[in-house]
């Protein structure tokens, strides 16, 4: 994994405090298009479990794995009884067995592209369900979305994960979508949107910022200045456009 993708750990109590968890709309999303009960689940990169509390809450035994430490640590803390957790990074799994569900949150885009496709397989049983989630943090109104841009232009360019496989945002469908159809081991690709707009304090969504791995990659004190600049030009309660995007395969 890259440094970029391991940069989280030094972070692990600001990421749970300050990254949103996932509604209930997407378990629905995940179990309608199972269409049938989802009782296992391994999860990608599961961090500190934020989307781990959502499945596990509605009864699915999840299996979830982190690499870095920290996270782990968190995730150990906050996992509700009965959630196994394992300490590996996807490239080092090796199928011990095959699960209902796989799925990543936020997380698939740091994992290597070689054999990517392939291992998500191997861990699926037959009919088995993949499921990718995430999506932006960002200020819902347009004007105080290019201030925030202009206050952070003179320290990073932009503070997003470019798309995997070069993917346009104007495209109708996204990565991982584009390579769950052209990896030929997966059928009925979808993808869908929930919608969602949250009301968090400035101070909050500066706390958003500091668990975004591109301000992780500058130095601290570039990084103290790129969060004062952005600071003087929120107002004090800031609309969020956090949607949550979703692709879903079939084994």
């Amino acid at each position: 994994m890259s440094a970029r993708a391991l940069s989280f750990g030094a972070i692990a109590e600001a990421y749970e405090r300050f990254r949103p968890g996932y509604p209930d709309e997407l378990f629905d999303t995940v179990a309608a298009y199972a269409g049938r009960p989802v009782r296992t689940a391994l999860e990608i990169g599961a961090g500190t479990g934020k989307a781990t509390r959502l499945f596990a809450g509605h009864g699915v035994d999840v299996t979830a794995t982190e690499p870095d430490a920290a996270m782990l640590a968190e995730l150990r803390r906050t996992a509700p009884p009965g959630v196994r957790t394992v300490r590996a990074a996807f490239e080092d799994l090796r199928p011990g067995g095959t699960y209902g569900l796989v799925y990543a949150a936020a997380a698939l885009h740091w994992t290597r592209p070689e054999g990517r496709w392939s291992r998500v397989a191997e861990l699926l049983e037959p009919d088995g369900v993949f499921a990718n989630f995430g999506g932006p943090f960002q200020p819902a109104d347009p004007a105080v979305e290019e201030a925030v841009r202009a206050a952070r232009a003179p320290f990073l360019e932009s503070d997003d994960v470019p798309s995997p496989d070069g993917t346009a945002p104007e495209e109708e469908l996204h990565w991982p979508g584009t390579e769950l159809e052209r990896s030929g081991l997966f059928r009925d690709v979808r993808q869908s949107v929930i919608r969602r707009r949250l009301l968090v304090s400035a101070p909050y969504y500066l706390g958003h910022l500091s668990t975004v791995s591109a301000y992780l990659q500058l130095p601290p004190p570039r990084r103290r200045q790129a969060f004062d600049a952005i600071a003087r030009v929120l107002p004090g309660t800031v609309e969020v456009a956090a949607d949550v995007t979703v692709h879903l395969a079939r084994r």
